[in-house]
């Protein structure tokens, strides 16, 4: 039996009253970005115009939300071709600062740099934001955007070009309760894509507060909060959505709910809800044939770690980490747990690899938060990068920026590289400028931001910094980006699941928005492929269970699969 990876109860108290010793040296109040090629991964975000201005914990009063917050889109806000930026912002002075807290939208432009676009976008709101989702909910073609706030959520629709109305009010989503992670689903098959917010405790900045052992203040931990129910909203007819949670069994378990993904998790075709859950077992709710759901993750081996304990989930990934071609997850943790490893053995059979896989030892002592599987060199097999940040004091690491509040919070992020068996190996030295810059964490959104055909990394923060890491890795081999769409729909389909065979093997990935922790990325999926010169077919299990085929296709291009133009598969 492995060791248990989780910490024992009765040192829970030490551990949140460990005390900063290390003081950091330097005057400034913020971390200077910079455009550093040190490494694989060079940050370029100042250099291109990426930014935010606010540091969240100008006032000093340790409100939770703020060591919580750090959401963001990459997605294609205004019909151009190539991938935007949106942050997700907040500001608290003992009362929400719609000035102060907008939220961003910085557009790409032909030059490469970002332009701030927020004003006419109309996607300015200045609710204390959490999360992002996007999708195309009325079908329309072009995305649109649901904020998750600690306060009541807000949807936008797109009405092309860029430009957003607000219709929470006509949509009826405008749910209070502290959100964190959402996502669009189309849960019942009916062509609209529905919504899911995970929701996370019951908080009042005016009572519930924390101390550490030294007496000093502290952000409070979720155990003692009471946690609450997630929503699921059912579009109906594409400008309304009803409110199906307790129809549909969601409301019937309260959670701590942040990080949430959509697939199919017992392999019977339908797509189901997944749900990383704060201290407490995950939810793994499984679909009743489009109408209600059942909670079976202590069954399928998805609520607990090995050891039968609920961890601190937080981030989650997906992605087909061993190449035996079913999608594992990866749910990232508290620092004295680990990030833990479930792997799809076979079509709907999961089990905790982590020991096994090499993720233990080098994930105890980090707290993750965003997390996604990436084959940054392609040679084939998924990569697997976590951005970390403490919401627990320690002394500061080397190289931790000098804002006084935050630097006994920051950690250095993670790359771990996979040898191909599925394996894992944290990078040293060349992951540099990614790895060894110590910041607050959270968001972390993973696309091909300069259309070289690799993926680049966009990292958000507890404090509101934003950094912009693009893709230097040394290449072994070839690239294929595929985008899977319904024309019908005339949007993404979402929940397909598009495997690309080469050179004798299979890669498998998920065609989604959602992703990691807090945030919305490209549903367009991306493969290394090593040496092979040429790409058999390419196969899409589209959300209905239909099966076709595709090619065969020349490598490092982008290819549009539509369902009903391929081979079909039975």
């Amino acid at each position: 039996m492995s060791p248990s990876r989780s910490l024992p109860p009765f040192l829970i108290p030490v551990l949140t009253g460990i005390v900063s010793i290390a003081l950091c040296g330097c005057g400034e109040d913020t971390p200077a970005e910079s455009s550093s090629s040190a490494g694989f991964f060079r940050e370029v975000a100042a250099a291109r115009g990426l930014h935010l201005d606010v540091d969240r914990a100008d006032v000093d009063d340790f409100f939770m939300p703020e060591s919580m917050a750090g959401g963001g889109a990459l997605f294609d806000a205004d019909g151009d071709g190539d991938l935007d930026v949106y942050l997700v912002n907040g500001w608290w002075d003992g009362e929400a600062d719609a000035e102060k807290g907008r939220n961003r939208l910085f557009l790409l432009q032909p030059d490469g740099t970002y332009e701030d676009a927020t004003d006419r976008s109309g996607l300015g709101h200045g609710g204390y934001g959490m999360g992002v989702a996007i999708g195309d909910y009325d079908n329309d073609g072009d995305l649109d955007v649901f904020v998750t706030n600690y306060g009541p959520d807000v949807l936008f629709r797109n009405d092309g070009e860029g430009r957003f109305t607000d219709v929470t009010d006509e949509a009826g989503v405008g749910c209070s309760a502290w959100g964190a992670s959402a996502g669009f689903v189309d849960y019942d098959g009916d062509g609209d894509l529905d919504l899911f917010v995970t929701c996370y405790v019951e908080y009042d900045p005016r009572v519930n507060r924390g101390v550490d052992l030294a007496g000093r203040p502290e952000y409070p931990g979720p155990a003692t909060l009471k946690g609450v129910t997630d929503r699921l909203y059912r579009n109906v007819g594409g400008k309304r959505f009803e409110d199906d949670s307790e129809r549909a069994g969601i409301a019937g378990k309260r959670g701590k709910g942040l990080g949430v993904v959509f697939l199919d998790l017992n392999d019977d075709g339908l797509i189901d809800i997944y749900v990383a859950n704060d201290r407490e077992a995950n939810f793994a709710w499984i679909n009743q044939a489009g109408s209600k759901f059942e909670d079976r993750a202590l069954r399928l081996g998805l609520a607990h770690n090995e050891m039968s304990q609920p961890e601190a989930s937080m981030g989650i990934a997906v992605g087909d980490a061993d190449g035996n071609g079913h999608l594992d997850l990866l749910l990232t943790h508290l620092v004295a747990e680990t990030h833990t490893l479930y792997a799809q053995t076979s079509a709907g059979r999961w089990r905790d690899v982590t020991f096994e896989r090499g993720l233990a030892a080098p994930t105890r002592n980090d707290t993750g938060w965003g997390t996604g599987f990436a084959d940054f060199d392609h040679d084939g097999d998924e990569d697997l990068v976590v951005v970390n940040g403490r919401v627990i004091r320690a002394p500061p690491p080397a190289g931790t920026p000098c804002n006084p509040h935050w630097s006994a919070y920051a950690a250095g992020d993670s790359v771990f590289w996979n040898d191909g068996g599925g394996k894992f190996e944290r990078a040293g030295r060349e992951g540099a400028a990614f790895t060894s810059a110590p910041e607050v964490g959270r968001g972390l959104l993973v696309g091909d931001v300069d259309a070289d055909g690799d993926l680049d990394l966009v990292v958000t923060t507890a404090n509101g910094t934003v950094r912009l890491f693009l893709n230097d890795v040394p290449k072994h081999g070839r690239w294929m980006k595929v985008r899977a769409i319904d024309p019908a729909l005339k949007r993404d389909a979402l929940g397909a699941v598009v495997t690309v065979v080469a050179g004798g093997r299979s890669r498998v990935r998920l065609v989604s928005h959602t992703c990691g922790y807090l945030t919305s990325g490209d549903a367009t999926v991306h493969v290394g492929l090593g040496g092979v010169t040429r790409v058999d077919e390419i196969r899409v299990r589209w959300p209905d269970g239909r099966r076709e085929m595709f090619g065969p296709f020349d490598p490092d291009r982008r290819v549009v699969v539509q369902r009903g133009a391929g081979r079909e598969v039975r």
